[in-house]
C-alpha cells in the first residue's frame, strides 16, 4: 500500500520570505546611472574667483557695474565718483561718450549674475571698439575696493 507521502507528488509549502536580490540589482543600476550623470550636471551660476595680486592701472578706468537684478550702472573709478544707473540699451552710447582710446573699461559683475549676461556686455563693448577691457575681481585679504584686471589691447605685428 503506497503511503500518502510517497505518491510522487510533493507538497508545496508557502514561502513567506521576500526575495530581495532583484531589488538590489535595480538599486545598483540606479547608483551607477547617478554616479555617471552627476559630474555632467553644471550649475547655472558661477562664483567668480578671487586673485592674490593684480597689476596697477595707470589710468582711472570706467567701471560698468552689473548687479544681480540686471541693473547696469557706470562710474569713473576716481575718488568720490558715484554710480549712475543707465538703461541697458544706452550702454554703448554712454560708454562711448565717457572714454577715450586709452581709457580702460572694467566690468564689475555680481558673483550671482549668470556668466552669459557678463559675456553679452563684454561682446557689446568689444564690438563697439573698446580695446582695453577687463573684469573687476576681489583680491584675497583686501578690505579696499577691488583692483581691476585690464587686458592690454592685442596688436598684430605689421609685415614689411
Amino acid at each position: 500500500m503506497p503511503s500518502i507521502r510517497g505518491s510522487g507528488r510533493r507538497s508545496r509549502r508557502l514561502q513567506n520570505d521576500i526575495n530581495v536580490v532583484p531589488y538590489i540589482d535595480v538599486m545598483l543600476v540606479l547608483l551607477v546611472i547617478f554616479m555617471v550623470t552627476a559630474p555632467m550636471i553644471t550649475p547655472g551660476l558661477v562664483n567668480l574667483p578671487t586673485v592674490g595680486q593684480a597689476a596697477e592701472v595707470p589710468v582711472a578706468p570706467l567701471e560698468v557695474q552689473l548687479n544681480q537684478d540686471g541693473l547696469i550702472s557706470l562710474r569713473m573709478r576716481n575718488a568720490g565718483a558715484e554710480f549712475v544707473p543707465i538703461a541697458p540699451e544706452n550702454l554703448l552710447t554712454e560708454v562711448g561718450s565717457r572714454i577715450t582710446v586709452d581709457t580702460p573699461v572694467v566690468i564689475a559683475a555680481d558673483g550671482r549674475v549668470p556668466y552669459e549676461n557678463v559675456m553679452k556686455i563684454m561682446d557689446q563693448l568689444r564690438s563697439s571698439g573698446v580695446t582695453r577691457l577687463g573684469l573687476l575681481v576681489d583680491q584675497v585679504g583686501e578690505t579696499e575696493p577691488a583692483t581691476p584686471l585690464v587686458a592690454e589691447p592685442t596688436t598684430t605685428p605689421k609685415k614689411k
